[in-house]
């Protein structure tokens, strides 16, 4: 009942997913990514191990195909879920289990990969590859955005979407961008317009936060 894709972006080394659906909230569990790590998206009948188990075996260096067939192993009801992997190499792996309410399936690209189910065809997932190609030259934040608008504008679910997330992780373990729609009749123009707000008012906080080479952050900076 959801598309989403799965990136790393290879300019940046940022991983993000991206993600809309009938069901409210979809940002709660179907996200998962850290950075230098890899990202994870677990969808249909969402499993969220998956993507928490997932990341951990990424951290272990393992590539995608692999985690992907070491997650199918924990889980007895893999004919109902769909799965996407990124690796820090950018490397992909996807499954779609034979009980995903159709149309389902995924398609894979450069260090990409976009799936969705329940609908209304190929052509969803087609536009959405198009849109984040086109768009090599922006922030992977709004690439993410520009592959949802546009698997949307092909019909997106055939339910409609009521929810939508984008979530972007690049040097620390804190995440850079996490906007949640999750509830909203218009799910995508309300994460544009949170994007906004985002970009314009915590985004810049965000980086100036304490990281791991710099613990005081910014503030840190300005006392000395």
């Amino acid at each position: 009942m959801t598309f989403s894709i799965v990136a790393r972006c290879p300019r940046t080394g940022q991983f993000g997913v991206a993600a809309a659906t009938a069901m409210p909230a979809v940002g709660k569990l179907l996200t998962h990514a850290a950075a230098h790590v890899g990202a994870v998206a677990t969808q249909a009948q969402i499993n969220p191990y998956l993507g928490i188990d997932g990341l951990r075996f990424l951290r272990e260096f393992s590539p995608a195909a692999e985690v992907l067939e070491r997650l199918r192993r924990t889980d007895p009801c893999m004919e109902l879920r769909q799965c996407a992997v990124v690796d820090n190499q950018g490397r992909t792996a996807c499954w779609t289990g034979e009980r995903c309410l159709p149309w389902a399936g995924s398609i894979a690209g450069e260090q990409f990969c976009v799936q969705g189910n329940r609908l209304k065809g190929r052509e969803v997932l087609e536009a959405a590859c198009e849109a984040y190609v086109g768009s090599a030259h922006l922030p992977l934040v709004e690439r993410l955005m520009a592959a949802l608008a546009a698997g949307d504008a092909q019909g997106g679910d055939r339910h409609g979407e009521s929810s939508a997330t984008v979530y972007v992780v690049d040097q620390e373990q804190y995440p850079l961008w996490d906007i949640r729609v999750d509830h909203h009749p218009d799910p995508f123009a309300e994460l544009h317009r949170l994007h906004d707000v985002f970009a314009r008012e915590v985004v810049p906080e965000i980086l100036a936060m304490p990281t791991r080479a710099n613990p005081a952050g910014a503030a840190g900076e300005e006392i000395i």
